[in-house]
């Protein structure tokens, strides 16, 4: 699964920003990151570490203060339907329906009713909420709802699927099972994935490759390729060790300011 060139490339990243008591702040500095193609690269670190600034660069909502953010060796410069994101707000349009809110970025796109409508189908035949198109999402569960988030962000065919924290509002049960269907979806597509995450097992279950963020000014400090054979069970002895070799290296890099705060 993995291409020969970097699917997305940080060339010497450096992001600063100013608060509004005139205080800078660094965020990264010469900061070097690849992405390969066809990747489940996961993020490790508390909040404020930098993770979702890392993300929004790859989205390209935020340019960095210097360097270089490539995506198949062209720079970001604006966000594309290329690079779909899944965010830990569910962001579903409450007056559409499931259908309506899938559909949305096609219909702006002009793509024609019927063809609108077999992808719609499909995409919500792959997140298994086929039977829900005409509801609404105040009659969904938090879990369905961001399946439908992910529903919405597949239909444009994107080459790499963003997702910040995306089932961190959900209970431990749905958090589960969601893990699992999003590895699913990921073996079904061969989308890569970019995920952001506070959470060891997460990146551990599912990723491919997991990185530790160190304190900001950031860098990744730590990162292992997992190659574990799904489905992963939790309480192996080659699991373990992982969890533990990423929560050391977390630990060993972090303010402890920054953990009390996740």
């Amino acid at each position: 699964m993995m291409g020969a060139e970097p699917l997305i490339d940080f060339r010497a990243v450096s992001m600063e920003y100013q608060s509004t008591g005139g205080e800078r702040t660094t965020v990264f500095r010469s900061l070097g990151l690849t992405i390969n193609a066809g990747e489940f690269a996961c993020v490790i670190g508390p909040s404020g570490c930098g993770k979702t600034t890392l993300l929004n660069m790859i989205a390209g909502f935020v340019a960095p203060t210097s360097g270089e953010v490539l995506f198949k060796g062209q720079p970001i410069r604006e966000p594309g339907a290329e690079r779909g994101c899944v965010f830990q707000e569910y962001s579903l349009f409450p007056w559409l329906t499931v259908e309506e809110n899938v559909e949305f970025g096609l219909r702006c796109q002009g793509v024609p009713a019927g063809e609108r409508r077999d992808l719609v189908e499909r995409h919500l035949s792959l997140v298994g909420l086929a039977n829900t198109r005409k509801k609404y999402p105040f009659e969904l569960s938090g879990g369905m709802q961001q399946r439908v988030g992910i529903a919405r962000a597949l239909i444009n065919n994107p080459a790499v699927l963003l997702m910040d924290e995306p089932f961190a509002a959900l209970d431990a049960i749905t958090r589960n099972t969601m893990q699992s269907e999003l590895l699913s979806i990921w073996k079904a597509t061969g989308t890569t994935v970019f995920y952001i995450t506070h959470n060891i097992e997460e990146a551990v279950f599912l990723g491919t490759r997991a990185m530790v963020m160190s304190s900001p000014p950031a860098m990744i400090a730590h990162a292992v390729q997992i190659e574990l054979p799904h489905p992963r069970e939790r309480t192996t002895a080659d699991f373990n060790a992982i969890y533990r070799e990423l929560e050391t290296a977390l630990y060993s890099h972090i303010d402890p300011k920054l953990l009390r705060k996740s």
